[in-house]
């Protein structure tokens, strides 16, 4: 009995003193402040080491790292350490032994390590994960959250395991209430799980954020996950945004580049952010001076930046030229064609050291890169002749459709390209594999060849004609086999130009009238941009939307249902039912709006002849337009472009169709400075015409060319003619017909137009409208824009004669007897 006491006795103190031991090493570890400190630990008590200390020796190494800024991390330092290469072979052999969380712990340590994703640890880490996962003993949502992210990060996107995960987050989803782990699974199962799963992650996402918005990193894996599944889900993109716009004293330049990049790839915007972001990144712009970061800030400042801002980073840009990697260059390219920059000198730099990093783009990067350089007018010839040995070398090898495709559109924008027999056959072999996006890209090739006569080998017009011919045969077998609205709608996003306009147009309408009855709320947007790409009006489509869309109006984001709108304001389709509908609805969630959204969302109601109320008093308010001014500066210039005119417009029909709303026009000296800033010579057609109105009316000062009538609409040719038809002499102003080099501008317009004329007689608009006026269906009905215009004109006071392209270029009208004949009955009403 006492010899028993003794044994317990020694082993309790041997228990104690190895416990106190642990105890004091594992102080030691979590106390250290440099790695090397932890790699002597780790040296001097190999033998002690458990499986938790070589755990937390793990994530003590990542945490060092971690608080240093990115460029001053050592991690291939402390990887290759002979002291790293101890621990990870000690992990290893005690893998079995670790704790669910030290297993995922030391996993996601050891790949922000940057240890290959191959590497036996990880492998062993892995395999140990998913056994306890399939015996569901690792189910800790936070060990769960860790541990798919681990196998995201290692690009194991389809895995039997990510799928499993994905399982227990779909019975588990009710109990989560935390954000983060929730963020952190959706981007890790994101490409396993299906549409009904989907939606219930987006309203979880959406629930928990309503409750606690939490880290705008949080907010940023949401954006992550709407990319990854490609859906632009407005509801969570604007939770997110405020979110950003609340933290945005803590973003720095990655995250607001992050976070920028994600907005592009999702299709969305906002000026408000943009504002900020223009403010931030303004403000600390000296601070970046290596390549990774200036890179992100040309991209993030550089299309938004005001003159001298702009001029700074292109300046800095030239400078660091030498230092980008092949991705940055890339991305400097990219921004410059978005700023739509002519900088010969930024250009020339990067030019000169693309040829060090050719070699290291795959095929895709150097179809984006080829892209880039002939959009951005380089003229580079050697980087062009070298690029073009580099794309046929992958044309040769390629083996996938796509890749195969976009390498023949891009060969097409090379400068003085002579077309190989072997790229006409490589195209003919894939054609029959070729999404309708593809066989575009072939077809918008071919034809730029045969236009430009690049065919020079024996019988190359033949090859060519077949090749065409099988084209349209495979464009026309894989329409004729779609029984799904969606996914032609999906294949028909990118395809436009002129093969799908002359071949396919008709057939792509006759089938979305078959398949009319798959239309829903959900695909009306994706419609509606096929319906306005093609400018095709058919009824019975525009009143399947409307009626889906009014039915569904709450489902549809306001800003979708103003896409929609604009559809039928373009096309000049007037369903007052469908509008009104939508009119009360979106006049109710104004707020859902940007502020430049709203000139937008105006115009086009405009333009289809509503003017609600709220909208316009909302408008033309001085702090709106306030507002509107600092959103303009940092819009890209297109859309600023777009928001400038579209008020100017607006403006207008308010002015003549409202008077009751007493808004002034404030637009007479933007109208006189785009007008002459883009002044052209006056076209063959017009000189021609307007000898022949002389010879009708008998001399060149009755009539006058290219005028700017009161609020600003140029017309073609105007005359007046009195009560009894005969017509008034200009006697202000002759303008000899060999004189007639620009066009003439009435300066003078708005006070002439107030001058009353002579009992009886009467203003005469003369237009000749080309097919962008009429929509391209066999009605070729009368687009919104010019209908405005005439209903505008005939307020000014005028008659308006519109005379379409295909009437005056038809058969009829071959000669110039017949023309004279044809004008004269237009002028003077004659039936």
């Amino acid at each position: 009995m006492l010899c028993l006491r003794q044994v317990c006795l020694f082993t309790l103190r041997h228990c104690q003193a190895r416990t106190l031991c642990s105890d004091l090493l594992l102080s030691q570890i979590n106390s250290c402040t440099h790695e090397d400190e932890v790699f002597s630990l780790v040296g001097r008590n190999k033998a002690k080491l458990s499986e938790k200390h070589v755990g937390i020796a793990f994530n003590m190494l990542w945490q060092l790292q971690k608080k240093r800024p990115f460029l001053l991390r050592t991690t291939d330092y402390v990887k290759n350490h002979s002291q790293f290469l101890t621990l990870c072979v000690l992990a290893e052999n005690k893998v079995k032994h670790m704790e669910d969380e030290a297993i995922v712990d030391t996993l996601y340590s050891i790949l922000r390590l940057t240890v290959e994703d191959h590497d036996s640890l990880a492998e062993a880490l892995v395999t140990e994960a998913w056994k306890r996962l399939e015996r569901q003993v690792l189910l800790s949502l936070p060990a769960l959250s860790k541990f798919t992210l681990c196998l995201y990060k290692q690009h194991r996107h389809f895995c039997p395991i990510i799928g499993q995960a994905a399982h227990i987050v779909d019975m588990k989803l009710d109990s989560i209430q935390d954000v983060r782990i929730l963020s952190v699974l959706m981007v890790s199962i994101s490409d396993v799980i299906s549409q009904s799963f989907r939606d219930r992650l987006l309203h979880k996402a959406e629930q928990l954020l309503e409750e606690n918005e939490g880290h705008f990193n949080y907010a940023k894996r949401l954006l992550q996950f709407l990319q990854n599944v490609k859906l632009k889900y407005h509801p969570l993109l604007e939770k997110c945004n405020r979110i950003f716009l609340k933290s945005a004293s803590h973003l720095d330049i990655h995250s607001i580049s992050n976070i920028f990049g994600l907005y592009e790839q999702l299709g969305f915007d906002n000026a408000e952010f943009r504002l900020v972001a223009n403010q931030l990144l303004s403000e600390t712009i000296d601070d970046y001076y290596d390549p990774e970061t200036f890179t992100k800030l040309f991209f993030t400042l550089g299309p938004m930046a005001g003159s001298k801002v702009r001029e700074r980073l292109l300046v800095t840009a030239a400078h660091m030229a030498e230092e980008f990697s092949s991705h940055q260059v890339l991305v400097i390219l990219k921004t410059m064609q978005k700023m739509k920059c002519r900088n010969s000198h930024l250009l020339e730099k990067m030019a000169s050291v693309l040829p060090k990093h050719l070699d290291s783009y795959h095929v895709l990067q150097l179809v984006k890169l080829t892209q880039y350089l002939t959009g951005l007018r380089c003229r580079n010839l050697e980087l062009f002749a070298k690029l073009k040995i580099l794309l046929l070398g992958y044309l040769k090898s390629s083996v996938i459709p796509a890749d195969t495709a976009a390498i023949i559109r891009v060969l097409a924008m090379l400068p003085s390209f002579q077309v190989e027999e072997m790229i006409i056959n490589k195209a003919a072999a894939v054609l029959p594999q070729c999404s309708l996006h593809h066989l575009n890209y072939i077809a918008t090739a071919l034809v730029k060849w045969n236009h430009h006569d690049q065919l020079h080998w024996q019988n190359s017009s033949e090859l060519c004609a077949k090749l065409l011919q099988k084209l349209n045969d495979c464009g026309f077998e894989r329409l004729q086999k779609t029984n799904s609205l969606n996914l032609l709608l999906e294949e028909l996003t990118h395809v436009n130009g002129q093969w799908f306009e002359e071949v396919l147009n008709e057939e792509t309408m006759a089938m979305c009238q078959r398949l009319i009855e798959q239309i829903t709320w959900a695909n009306v947007l994706p419609l509606s941009f096929l319906l306005r790409k093609t400018n095709h009006r058919c009824p019975a489509l525009f009143d399947r939307i409307a009626s889906v869309t009014a039915e569904n109006i709450d489902k549809i984001h306001p800003s979708e249902i103003y896409f929609i709108l604009f559809l039928f304001s373009a096309l000049n389709y007037d369903n007052e039912e469908f509008f009104k509908s939508c009119i009360q609805h979106l006049t109710s969630n104004l707020s859902c709006f940007e502020i430049y959204h709203l000139v937008l969302l105006a115009h086009v109601l405009a333009v289809a002849g509503y003017f609600p109320p709220v909208l316009i008093t909302t408008i033309f308010n001085i702090s709106f337009l306030s507002k509107l001014d600092a959103q303009l500066k940092v819009l890209p210039d297109t859309l600023k472009r777009r928001v400038c005119s579209h008020l100017m417009k607006l403006n207008r029909a308010v002015c003549l169709e409202c008077p009751e709303f007493h808004i002034p026009w404030f637009h007479e000296q933007y109208c006189q400075r785009v007008f002459q800033n883009s002044m052209n010579r006056i076209n063959p057609l017009r000189q021609h015409v307007h000898r022949m109105l002389t010879e009708i009316l008998g001399g060149s000062q009755y009539s006058r060319i290219s005028v700017l009538t009161p609020y600003c609409y140029e017309i073609d040719f105007e005359c007046v003619l009195d009560e009894n038809k005969k017509p008034l002499s200009y006697m202000a102003q002759n303008i000899p017909l060999d004189d007639v080099g620009r066009i003439h501008w009435r300066h003078d317009a708005k006070d002439e137009g107030r001058k009353a004329l002579p009992p009886g007689a009467q203003r005469i608009a003369l237009e000749f409208l080309d097919s962008r006026a009429f929509s391209k269906d066999y009605s070729r009905h009368l687009k919104g824009e010019p209908a405005v215009k005439k209903r505008h004109l005939e307020m000014l006071g005028y008659r308006v004669v519109q005379i379409p392209h295909f009437e005056w270029n038809s058969m009829v009208l071959s000669t110039k007897d017949e023309q004279l004949e044809y004008l004269r009955q237009q002028l003077y009403g004659i039936q």
